[in-house]
């Protein structure tokens, strides 16, 4: 049993192509976040971004683990990033959740150049214990693949320690 859990909100598919390849690499439980919200078409786009503007959440569906969230050694969370934000699916599941983490590094997908360094700081609001690694990855972008790799081998150091 994986000592590791990656958790992940996708609306697109980017998010969780992403989460599939870390899960895999690291032979992790992946899990996904879902808040009952119809978040589809251009209506589902727009409910989006307003919820991440406004900062609306609503309660994520329960999920299943193999174990308690503060027993993992590490919980690899991902998020798009809709406005700027964390998706609000993400910020909910956090809000309820955060906490229990005892160690998380950070996923986010996201469609336009920046690299939104800021949402890792929005996420540690809802962390304490913060995060050990963390990547911004734009999907279709030559450099996808590097940067999930350096995150791969963030993850494997901090792993090494002990």
């Amino acid at each position: 049993m994986s000592d590791i859990l990656c958790i992940y909100y996708s609306r697109t598919g980017n998010t969780k192509k992403a989460m599939e390849e870390i899960a895999a690499a690291l032979d992790a439980e992946l899990v996904e976040l879902r808040d009952g919200a119809d978040r589809s078409g251009w209506k589902g786009w727009l409910r989006c971004g307003l919820d991440a503007v406004r900062k609306n959440t609503r309660p994520t569906d329960p999920v299943e683990t193999s174990r308690p969230l503060d027993a993992y050694r590490l919980v690899i969370l991902g998020t798009p990033v809709w406005a700027g934000r964390e998706s609000a699916v993400m910020r909910a599941f956090l809000q309820a959740h955060g906490a229990e983490l005892k160690n998380a590094a950070y996923v986010l997908t996201r469609s336009s150049g920046a690299q939104y360094q800021e949402v890792f700081r929005q996420m540690d609001r809802d962390v304490p214990a913060g995060h050990r690694a963390a990547v911004s990855l734009r999907s279709g972008d030559v450099g996808w693949a590097f940067w999930q790799e350096e995150f791969l081998r963030q993850v494997r150091a901090f792993l090494a320690e002990g």
